[in-house]
């Protein structure tokens, strides 16, 4: 049985336009029926008074071409869905084998020249009316001008390129559309509404691959003509398809570089943005964003010291958290520096924190990151803030005449603080030790706040430069880990670092190579450092080795593959010397004494009078306070030149002088070092209680109150001693091990008046 001929005239008497409006409303009504609840939520999200047709009338008539639900109507109802019903059609029939070719080839031509032709009129006269629309509804000078070349640029391609496809969908569906009903009667029916419904069905799914390009463009020319405007507002990146296309679930290239320039040039419209996006499945972008937002509204040094605590730097950003690093270490270092009590340390910390942010920025022009160029702005912005910060400071004090405090209380004292004093004989010690053929082992011992860690932080100051000091901390990283590979690791981090502080950098050691045979890995790393030392010698710096002792007392560590690693170290590779520091001796912890041979001691105690009158008298440089005489040897008398002391004493004067009248503050007398004291003893209580609550037993304590109560400088006899604490011969050459009371003649008397005082 043959299928039914059309009459010849049956494509005259069918006209396309009806055609094709009659499957574009079945598309749109489609869309429609299935998306009325996304509208809603569109215009709802926009106003919550928009909840009929009226309010749509309305958003057209103020020139709101950026509304979410208009952009999608108008290009979904009117150029996408038409096309895709056409696109079905001629995807049925090619299916089922129509000489598609043959009947419609001419329609096809024809389509397409018709299409170009339409494409380039419908789309310049769109593009310009859209322009000069949305110019004029924004109310901006000059929006004219802005708005009439957007729509020729935007207009004229979207329109070619809508115009060609809707042309050859035209032609395809005229010629076939009659043919294949006819020729495959109710199989071609059928088929043709299953692959309809079915690609209806799952537009949702394919749609985003197929407009992606198209998408792309769009998107990128509205980045650049944003550029151009450098950002104004209204910006155009309200038109971008993240805001109107809701089932595009692929990252949108350029959409987070897009969303950080608008950020930076009109972050009102950014936070809008962000908050549009936060629901949206391009909310990748997001976080970036709202870190970037939190980075540009930073106004002064107190919101920059609060925002390390909000920044989020994860993994799945990680060319972002790369530059984020950077502002949240700037944070919690401005936050430290103003943690600073006095204006003087708070001013040294900050002009650090300007030094270190000022390199940075050298690199943010170096690297490679797409994100470094959009944060640029912001940290050059950090950098002027806390330099401007800096000379208020500096201007304030100035004009108060208020005395800068150099002085560092309880925390050691690092390579960039200048108040440093003294110690040329320790150092000389050192080297001299460093340079013995036999290697032995150093021990650098004394007693707490003595500064043993701050001679070991600026030790390359007193040494040669071919050693190449590398401090590590053992009350850090190292002695907390939970094994072999994690105190390695953290060794060899701390080791790199702090030779990087002197000029040199070490091979990095990975984490993971560890997990498996954690020494081996590690003394194939210190070949390579070897390599990398080339004709220097480095000094393994050790500090708080009891930290360590007791890591592997509690089993943390096992003692024969951490202490006998030193050994070898110490054995069989010159180019590395090793130094431990603490306040106990070696033959205190018998295991250390039976791995390291010949320890030398090398002991850190009193400053010498001359280091101790220059760190009370010009601490640093261009120190504006002055002392009498008298005063001086006041200071010196009550703390016998500990360093500690010295600077909790001087601190507390300073203090005291800035409370003054200004005519008398910059001129200390003995009046004013004795009213010191009592604030001396308890701002610095946490050292002396240390003194009574940990390095003496109970009769140690009796014995120090027994002379405290005795008058300043007295000597109590031996034999007094004894008779009142028998017995106690142990104890008494513990407190002189202590350097808390010395032998004077046949009696005992306090080495530190301020230590006697706290006792009485």
């Amino acid at each position: 049985m043959t299928s039914p001929q059309l009459p010849p005239n049956a494509y005259t008497n069918a006209p396309q336009q009806h055609l094709n409006l009659i499957l574009g409303s079945l598309q749109l009504l489609f869309w429609l029926v299935f998306r009325p609840s996304a509208l809603r939520n569109h215009l709802k999200r926009i106003d919550p008074a928009l909840d009929s047709d009226s309010s749509l009338i309305i958003l057209l008539r103020q020139g709101r071409w950026r509304n979410l639900a208009l952009w999608r109507l108008f290009i979904q109802g009117y150029f996408i869905l038409p096309i895709l019903a056409n696109l079905l059609l001629g995807l049925v029939l090619w299916a089922l084998d129509e000489p598609i070719a043959k009947n419609i080839a001419f329609r096809v031509a024809f389509g397409v020249a018709f299409g170009v032709a339409g494409g380039l009129a419908g789309g310049l006269a769109f593009g310009v009316a859209f322009g000069v629309a949305g110019g004029l509804a924004g109310g901006l000078a000059g929006g004219v001008a802005v708005g009439v070349p957007f729509g020729v640029v935007v207009g004229v391609p979207f329109g070619v390129a809508v115009g060609m496809v809707v042309g050859v969908a035209e032609g395809l569906v005229v010629g076939v559309v009659v043919g294949a009903v006819v020729s495959v009667g109710m199989v071609g029916v059928v088929v043709g509404v299953a692959v309809g419904v079915s690609m209806g069905v799952t537009i949702n799914s394919w749609r985003p691959i197929l407009y992606f390009p198209f998408l792309a463009i769009w998107n990128y020319l509205l980045y650049r003509l944003d550029k151009l405007r450098n950002g104004k507002s209204p910006c155009l990146l309200g038109l971008h398809c993240a805001f109107w296309d809701e089932w595009q679930h692929l990252h949108l290239p350029g959409l987070d570089e897009h969303l950080l320039f608008i950020i930076e040039h009109n972050p009102v419209e950014g936070q809008v943005a962000i908050d549009c996006l936060s629901n949206s499945p391009q909310k990748w972008v997001v976080q970036v964003g709202r870190d970037a937002l939190r980075l540009r509204n930073c106004t002064d040094v107190e919101t920059i010291r609060q925002v390390h605590s909000s920044i989020v730097t994860d993994e799945l950003q990680n060319l972002a958290s790369s530059v984020l690093s950077i502002f949240t270490r700037t944070s919690k270092d401005v936050d430290a520096a103003l943690e600073q009590k006095s204006k003087y340390n708070q001013r040294l910390a900050l002009n650090a924190v300007a030094d270190r942010l000022n390199k940075q920025l050298e690199n943010f022009n170096r690297t490679k990151n797409k994100y470094a160029s959009f944060f640029y702005p912001f940290a050059k912005r950090w950098l002027e803030i806390i330099n401007n910060y800096v000379e208020k400071l500096a201007t304030a004090v100035e004009k108060n005449k208020e005395i800068d405090n150099p002085y560092i209380i309880g925390v050691p004292l690092t390579l960039e603080q200048e108040i440093f004093t003294g110690r040329d004989d320790i150092g000389a010690r050192i080297e001299q030790l460093l340079r013995d053929r036999r290697r032995p082992p150093l021990l650098l011992y004394g007693q707490r706040r003595m500064g043993k860690t701050s001679l070991l932080n600026n030790i390359g100051k007193l040494l040669p430069s071919n050693i190449i000091p590398m401090f590590v901390d053992l009350q850090g990283a190292p002695s907390s880990a939970s094994d072999h590979a994690g105190f390695l690791y953290n060794l060899a981090r701390e080791m790199e670092k702090s030779a990087k502080k002197q000029g040199v950098t070490l091979p990095s050691l990975a984490r993971k190579v560890l997990k498996y045979d954690p020494f081996t890995y590690f003394y194939e790393w210190l070949d390579k450092v070897e390599q990398a030392l080339e004709q220097n010698t480095a000094l393994l710096a050790l500090d708080e080795f009891e930290v360590l002792d007791n890591a592997i007392a509690k089993g943390r560590f096992d003692e024969q593959d951490v202490l006998g690693m030193l050994r070898h170290l110490i054995q069989h590779r010159p180019r590395f010397k090793v130094l431990l520091a603490g306040s106990h001796t070696i033959e205190e912890y018998q295991r250390w004494a039976s791995y390291l041979i010949n320890v030398q001691v090398v002991r850190i105690s009193y400053l010498k009078e001359a280091e101790a009158r220059q760190l009370i008298e010009c601490p640093v440089k261009d120190f504006t306070l002055r002392y009498e005489p008298n005063a001086v040897e006041r200071v010196l008398q009550l703390t016998r030149c500990h360093p500690f002391l010295v600077q909790l004493l001087c601190a507390e004067i300073i203090v005291l002088k800035n409370e003054q009248d200004p005519s008398i503050r910059r001129l200390a007398t003995l009046a004013d070092v004795e009213a010191a004291i009592p604030e001396a003893l308890q701002s610095g209580g946490f050292f002396f209680a240390d003194i009574q609550n940990n390095q003496v037993d109970a009769t140690g304590q009796a014995i120090l109150r027994f002379i405290a109560v005795q008058r300043e400088g007295a000597i109590v006899s031996r034999q007094a001693l004894l008779q009142q604490f028998p017995d106690a011969d142990i104890t008494f050459n513990l407190l002189l091990q202590r350097e808390l009371i010395e032998e004077v003649d046949d009696g005992y008397s306090f080495q530190v008046e301020l230590i006697r005082r706290w006792f009485i």
